[in-house]
């Protein structure tokens, strides 16, 4: 051998086989698809509240794969559930909008007949007979819920309350309260 033959000789690339080219084609492939699920478990532990590391007592431990799955499920339902709850509570706004723009309509409606009309309505009853009737009914109320009801505790309290709301707040009840306290006041005034 010449040294241009040798020269030449350790030029020449090393020729690699079809078969060790789709190994490592292969290879490389799988590394990328292993990576792409690791970053997405990282991120999903990175994203979802329930995934962050409680307890430093274990130091760098990662949470396995399968709890950071579970955990992201029940994470997921919740905001469902959330998503829910919001969707009901914005329904319930509308719809106390829409009632408080028809009272509002309502209102304005009174007050412009009012205005168009300032004498009508002088008959009826007075501020003073319609503050001694709703004194009576109040008045009796109280009673009713002082013999019944005992602060000594918020428990007994908030215990006591829902007892007395349903022996004294029927309409049945009301209407007798209502009806004894106009003709208490009837008997006054006449």
């Amino acid at each position: 051998h010449t040294d241009d033959e040798d020269s030449d000789y350790h030029q020449e690339p090393y020729k690699e086989s079809y078969k060790d080219r789709r190994r490592r084609a292969h290879t490389q492939a799988e590394q990328k698809r292993r990576d792409a699920i690791k970053k997405g478990y990282d991120d999903l532990q990175a994203i979802v509240p329930t995934c962050e590391q409680q307890d430093f007592s274990i130091g760098s431990q990662k949470l396995s794969k399968a709890i950071v799955l579970q955990k992201t499920i029940d994470y997921i339902q919740f905001l469902h559930k959330e998503k829910k709850k919001q969707e009901e509570e914005v329904s319930t706004l509308r719809k106390d909008a829409m009632a408080l723009k028809i009272m509002k309509v309502n209102y304005e409606q009174i007050v412009k007949a009012h205005q168009d009309n300032p004498n009508e309505g002088k008959d009826q009853i007075s501020d003073e007979v319609k503050f001694n009737v709703f004194q009576g009914i109040m008045d009796s109320l109280f009673q009713s819920f002082n013999a019944s009801i005992s602060v000594t505790s918020f428990q007994e309290l908030s215990a006591c309350v829902f007892s007395w709301i349903e022996e004294h707040c029927k309409p049945q009840t009301l209407r007798d309260i209502v009806i004894g306290v106009l003709h208490q006041l009837k008997s006054q005034l006449y």
